[in-house]
């Protein structure tokens, strides 16, 4: 993964639209994807694969959140994806 037109391409097949129509709105989910897991600790290196993978899911979270009124919450595959993240980035010297 190079930037961030490669995540929105992965986005795009896991949410599974094939339209351009959405790729300033999915942009915009994948900028604030980051923001929030910046704001988590995080500091993102997109030359590691696990890192894209992590702001695509934190987007296509926002992506189907928006329907829901008052769902359950952060999926914990990914609460857990984002632990992990920053765990091992507090442990490297």
């Amino acid at each position: 993964m190079n930037d961030l037109n490669d995540i929105l391409k992965i986005l795009k097949i896991d949410l599974m639209i094939s339209s351009a129509a959405y790729d300033e709105m999915l942009m915009a989910l994948i900028q604030a994807a980051m923001g929030y897991i910046e704001t988590e600790g995080i500091t993102l290196d997109f030359a590691n694969i696990t890192d894209a993978y992590l702001v695509k899911d934190y987007a296509a979270w926002l992506y189907r959140q928006r329907r829901e009124v008052s769902g359950p919450g952060m999926p914990r595959s990914l609460r857990w994806a984002l632990n992990n993240r920053l765990f091992s980035q507090k442990s490297r010297p």
